[in-house]
């Protein structure tokens, strides 16, 4: 009897396994290419985590230096954001009352409109349509957010805020920028529920269609729950979107940094914020300039932490089959 040999050294005969035995023979027939392929599959994971260091000491940096002249605890808590008047004021919580009520009206939109498409197109749609409909749902992810910006400011604010509901709203409002960032997301949370929910096992709606239950019922309490781990990642990835969204809050929500606590009111985000500071009006080491490392820094925490709790969930619901 030969002896089996693994990447760990030599099995004694008898006492390797079929495991053992598998990773000889794989050990045994790794090719060139193969090890070429490993390398550079490494080189591209650690280059994806060296740039995402490079970004945070980007950020870290000029930051530190900003909050070496303005307090933490005065950027997190202030209401007042006017860093370029003459009395310079930082406080950032109107920027983040902006980006969380464009965040939450755009994901009352996008979450059930998304969700539905992705039900549709997964559990009643024939194949036929879905092959015409998934296409062009995805084709919205692909328009230019700068057109959707234009959208919301032409067509949104004057024809159906005002002219449909009668709203006493202005050019630019956190509403109208709200609403378009939640359809420029739709497509994002139907694509990835939708193949959430066609992964799982066909075998599973048999046994519920086998217990009496109907195509409805089914969905509603196999298949969604089933699938809850893809939707709950599809919706955080919504959330990332929304927050980090520049040029439709940019062009529609206006430039008017205040506390925000009406949807029809003008304001600005952090995104929105940033992609006006970031013209070259500010002179590079100035703690004007600095501001907009300040801001990035913690639009990266929140996005972050939303991430961090997106994993977290996707592992608590996942299911194998």
């Amino acid at each position: 009897m030969s002896t089996v040999t693994t990447p760990r050294g030599p099995v004694p005969p008898g006492h390797a396994g079929p495991h053992a035995a598998a990773a000889a023979i794989t050990h045994h027939r790794r090719r060139p290419v193969e090890a070429v392929v490993k390398l550079l599959l490494r080189i591209s994971a650690w280059l994806s985590v060296a740039i995402t260091i490079g970004i945070v000491f980007s950020l870290l940096v000029p930051a530190l230096s900003f909050f070496s002249e303005v307090p933490v605890w005065e950027f997190l808590t202030g209401t007042r954001w006017a860093p370029q008047f003459a009395d310079a004021s930082f406080g950032v919580l109107p920027l983040v009352t902006a980006t969380a009520w464009t965040t939450f009206i755009a994901l009352l939109v996008a979450v059930p409109f998304g969700l539905g498409a992705a039900i549709f197109l997964a559990e009643y749609a024939t194949p036929g349509v879905r092959k015409v409909l998934k296409p062009v749902l995805e084709l919205l992810a692909g328009i230019p957010t700068v057109v959707f910006g234009f959208f919301a400011l032409t067509w949104v604010t004057p024809v159906i805020l005002k002219g449909w509901f009668g709203l006493d709203i202005g050019t630019f409002s956190i509403l109208s920028a709200g609403l378009v960032m939640g359809v420029m997301i739709i497509p994002t949370i139907a694509s990835l529920s939708e193949d959430a929910m066609s992964a799982v096992p066909m075998a599973l709606r048999q046994g519920s269609a086998a217990l009496g239950a109907n195509r409805m019922q089914t969905t509603i309490r196999v298949v969604f729950p089933a699938a809850l781990s893809g939707i709950v990642a599809a919706i955080v990835l919504g959330i990332s979107r929304a927050i980090g969204e520049t040029m439709i809050v940019a062009i529609a929500a206006g430039a008017q940094a205040q506390m925000v606590t009406d949807p029809t009111m003008a304001g600005s985000t952090m995104t929105g914020f940033i992609a006006r500071m970031a013209l070259g009006d500010s002179r590079v080491g100035s703690l004007e300039y600095n501001t907009l490392f300040a801001v990035g820094l913690l639009l990266f925490i929140i996005t972050l932490a939303v991430n961090a709790v997106s994993i977290r969930l996707v592992r608590k619901f996942r299911q194998e089959y």
